[in-house]
């Protein structure tokens, strides 16, 4: 099937699970397009409901055989559905439409630019985010695509400046990132993840290796050299002699974009970038960051190369889209302060997250009390990295008081193991420094709760002003984090969003 062909101004594009942040991204593009675009999805509500009603694309709150129809030129759905289970799959299929999932119609779009793809367990999404706040001020000609709301990009997750480059993270899970057409690759970080999946390093590695292989000779890989994992990957890439042009970035980095000097002031990351002469400023928390930040800058470098070149006017904007870039949803997400109280979410789900995200907010509110609520996604991933997931939230500058709960299982995983949340919470005590107590004494800073919304109470008599709430994981314990922030700001607090 060549659905480079089919995806044309015009064209009939049903999307089943068109709420989901990607498939709603990519249904977004496509409308921008020209393509008459409709859908279908569960009657929950996303923030994504308020981007479909507002660009009047009509779409089903259920999934029903007689939504489909023969003049559907193509049927896209997300990886969470299939012909087995779905009947609107099952029909359009019955009906020989094409149907492809969302990961292989976002390759057959990417066929159509001079493409990024950008990879890594961690930091795809804001490397994604930034760099779209990077094109916008280098005035590049690029669409963005990332894996998460943006607050840069009008709380979407899609940027459209253009229709020469595209832009886009890309998810190494079920190697759904084969079917994308990259130019160039931003690698951030390469570890044992997805056990489900990768039972072992090495099988997730080379599924990045697989990954790299498909640039171009002259195709950029743009890869941390901080990371063991993305270095290695960039070595074996490089000994295959592709023709292709290894760009490593961060603190270790040798060339243009090694991280020359890093500081926190005023609640601002400060940074320097070899090959350019200014100090750089961004006002999200973390060395990580900084790192994101720096993979963004090569590709606008390149990018803009090809663009008619730098200028003092261009680095100029560059500089201020970076400072004024503020995050994207669950990734160091500032849901509102009230009470001296600040609120916080973030996604991370995987302990290097963890331990980078933590360690962050240490440098950036070092007056701020650290209280923390973490809920483990998925049985194998905690199973697996238990040791790495106690030894992250039992570092000396991690949470100062730390809340545990159940994992948070995942549909696609048929877990028979004995590994709980309760597993991690007797590991973090066993690591934890001695003044680091549990609810054994008469001290309390850890608490292992079942049920996240469970702890309300629990956190109510502990929070004080001057704290930081942060609720971290892929899990539903962000409910926790907006309930005390409603209630702290029905108080009258001075909560502000």
């Amino acid at each position: 099937m060549h659905i480079e062909k089919i995806l044309r101004p015009g064209a009939s594009v049903y999307f089943v699970g068109i709420k989901g942040t990607g498939v709603c991204a990519l249904a977004e593009l496509m409308y921008h397009s020209g393509m008459k675009v409709s859908g279908s999805d569960t009657g929950e509500v996303f923030y994504t409901d308020s981007i479909l009603r507002e660009l009047g694309i009509p779409y089903y709150e259920s999934f029903d055989a007689a939504h489909i129809r023969d003049d559907f030129d193509i049927v896209i759905h997300s990886a969470a559905y299939s012909a087995e289970t779905n009947p609107e799959l099952a029909e359009a299929r019955r009906r020989s439409l094409p149907v492809v999932k969302y990961p292989e119609a976002l390759g057959a779009w990417s066929a159509a630019f001079d493409s990024t793809g950008i990879a890594g367990v961690h930091g795809k999404t804001t490397t994604a985010a930034i760099s779209g706040a990077l094109m916008k001020g280098a005035g590049v000609p690029a669409q963005i695509l990332a894996g998460s709301a943006v607050t840069n990009f009008n709380g979407r997750s899609t940027l459209t400046l253009g229709n020469r480059y595209f832009i886009a993270e890309t998810c190494e899970y079920r190697k759904h990132f084969l079917a994308f057409h990259p130019a160039h690759i931003i690698l951030s970080a390469v570890e044992s993840d997805h056990q489900d999946f990768f039972p072992t390093y090495e099988s997730i590695r080379d599924a990045f290796i697989e990954y790299c292989r498909l640039l171009p000779p002259g195709g950029e890989l743009i890869y941390c050299a901080d990371d063991p994992g993305a270095a290695e990957v960039a070595r074996i890439i490089g000994k295959e002699n592709r023709g292709i042009q290894l760009i490593p970035y961060g603190f270790t980095a040798s060339g243009d974009y090694r991280i020359d000097s890093y500081r926190v002031e005023n609640e601002r990351a400060k940074f320097r970038v070899a090959c350019f002469p200014e100090e750089f400023a961004i006002c999200v928390p973390g060395r990580h960051e900084a790192l994101n930040a720096a993979a963004a800058l090569a590709l606008t470098f390149i990018l803009v190369k090809k663009e008619g070149g730098w200028n003092e006017e261009r680095r100029r904007r560059v500089k201020k889209a970076l400072e004024e870039f503020r995050g994207s949803k669950r990734r160091s997400e500032i849901i509102g302060e009230a009470g001296g109280i600040i609120f916080m979410d973030d996604y991370a789900h995987h302990p290097t997250a963890i331990k980078t995200t933590l360690e962050g907010l240490k440098d950036f509110y070092p007056e701020r009390r650290l209280v923390v609520s973490f809920m483990s996604h998925t049985y194998s991933r905690t199973a697996a990295l238990l040791d790495d997931f106690a030894l992250s939230l039992a570092a000396k500058r991690s949470a100062d008081v730390l809340f545990l709960h159940k994992i948070y299982a995942s549909a696609r995983e048929q877990y028979k193991g004995g590994v709980t949340g309760r597993s991690l919470y007797e590991k973090v005590k066993e690591l934890r420094s001695p003044d680091f107590v549990s609810e054994d004494s008469g001290s309390v800073s850890i608490y292992y709760i079942d049920e996240p919304i469970d702890a309300l109470e629990t956190i109510k008599k502990i929070l004080k002003p001057g704290d930081l709430f942060i609720t971290l994981g892929a899990g539903n314990n962000w409910t926790l984090g907006l309930e005390l922030f409603n209630f702290y700001k029905s108080r009258g607090a001075g909560g502000q969003k």
